[in-house]
């Protein structure tokens, strides 16, 4: 099967771009908006509207691929791509990428992702959210090609076994950091709550003592709001690297006061995702690692998460084998072409990382939903609820779509299992 035709078309993302780097700085929040000036190279304004381009694959039995070229919310921060506009890349879509596609056989999607992944123009590899989207399109087509689900391709090329059991689920909040956990706890989400500490003096205060109030009233709401006393969430906030700058990057103070909010955050486990930002990958990995050899000296047993500075497979690769943190989050977008999330998580669960298969508030409902597929083949230990902030909507997206698979993988094994009987 060959794609007949390619096209590409600008959409708008589920959220926003924010220059991560003028909101930790300092900016003000007016409403909705950021006041101050820009500090990220490509951003016109701290917030600005999140674009998309889709990539549609017409092929030779008429059915149409789809994937969503989409990037991270702070894009150009923490080693990432930068800012992706949709009309800086339409142009250069149609004239160099759509030859490449157009008369393409789908069948190989492993083969087909890595050749788009590996592409250069002018000595440098393509923007992370085409390979993102292009390769998300070329995994639908086998899909569409073959008769199969996209998580049956994923196993089908890797030679995984075809699980029907759902993946954990992880809500993030955005700022709506009461009300959303509200929400969460209603759903039964497995983790919970993200909780965007971004800010020092708002957010996580200066002694991290506001982080300290919000935990208890997190633990507190959990007891009072589950339907049962068997529902534990995992607890796990981003700081964004704010506990290192009030505590000046002191392995042995942050550690400390990490273990602090464990013993605020029980019964639950605790995790806390981005300690520190030291500026450079090298850096970020000694860092997370002294932090983590500090907490097993004091015998806390709440778990620090890797994100910025591991953007690529190869700095997945790497921080597992550092064994510098306890989880490390594959940021889908990051990742350029899918195939490179399906190998990250495989190559943590094989060297004994917790996977958590993330991404950002900023994709699209494609972009999630094929990334259910990839969990289901892979099997991360938890798969971020997305895209938005809402929470509800992402839930509906990412849970419909993973209980949808199962049911389907669950009946082409019961009837699979029943012809086998009869013959």
């Amino acid at each position: 099967m060959k794609i007949t035709r390619a096209m590409f078309v600008r959409g708008l993302s589920s959220f926003y771009f924010d220059d991560q780097a003028a909101i930790k700085g300092g900016a003000r929040q007016d409403g909705f908006m950021y006041v101050g000036n820009v500090h990220t190279p490509g951003f016109s304004t701290i917030r600005q509207a999140g674009e998309c381009v889709s990539v549609l694959l017409e092929l030779e039995n008429g059915c149409v691929a789809v994937g969503d070229c989409a990037a991270v919310q702070y894009s150009g921060a923490g080693g990432r791509d930068p800012l992706f506009l949709a009309e800086t890349y339409i142009s250069f879509l149609d004239k160099h990428l759509r030859p490449l596609l157009e008369g393409r056989a789908v069948e190989d999607f492993v083969a087909n992702a890595r050749y788009f992944d590996a592409i250069e123009f002018d000595g440098k590899p393509l923007h992370t959210a085409i390979r993102y989207g292009v390769s998300q399109a070329l995994l639908d087509a086998a899909a569409l090609a073959g008769g199969m689900l996209k998580t049956e391709v994923i196993c089908d090329a890797y030679g995984l076994p075809v699980r029907a059991e759902p993946i954990p689920l992880f809500g993030q909040s955005g700022d709506d950091r009461y009300a959303a956990v509200d929400k969460m706890i209603l759903k039964g989400v497995n983790a919970l709550p993200h909780g965007l500490i971004n800010n020092v003096p708002d957010k996580l205060g200066y002694k991290g003592e506001k982080l300290q109030e919000y935990l208890r009233w997190l633990v507190s709401r959990i007891g009072t709001l589950r339907a049962s006393p068997d529902y534990f969430p995992d607890l796990h906030i981003d700081v964004y690297g704010t506990v290192g700058l009030i505590f000046d990057h002191d392995p042995v103070r942050i550690a400390d006061y990490l273990a602090g909010l464990e013993q605020i955050a029980k019964p639950f486990n605790l995790y806390i995702e981005g300690p520190v930002d030291a500026g450079e990958k090298d850096k970020q990995m000694h860092e997370l690692g002294e932090i983590k050899a500090q907490l097993t000296r004091i015998g806390a047993g709440v778990r620090i998460v890797a994100d910025e500075w591991c953007n690529t497979y190869q700095d997945i690769v790497d921080f597992t084998d550092a064994q510098c943190c306890h989880m490390v989050q594959i940021k889908t977008p990051d990742l350029g072409s899918i195939h490179n999330i399906v190998e990250s998580v495989l190559y943590c669960n094989k060297n004994g990382m917790e996977a958590y298969q993330g991404g950002t508030c900023n994709e699209t409902d494609i972009s999630a939903r094929t990334c259910v597929h990839l969990a289901l083949a892979a099997r991360p230990v938890r798969m971020l609820v997305k895209p938005g902030m809402g929470f509800d909507e992402g839930m509906n997206i990412v849970n419909n779509e993973m209980q949808r698979a199962i049911a389907t993988l669950r009946y082409r094994q019961e009837t699979s299992r029943l012809n086998l009987a009869a013959a």
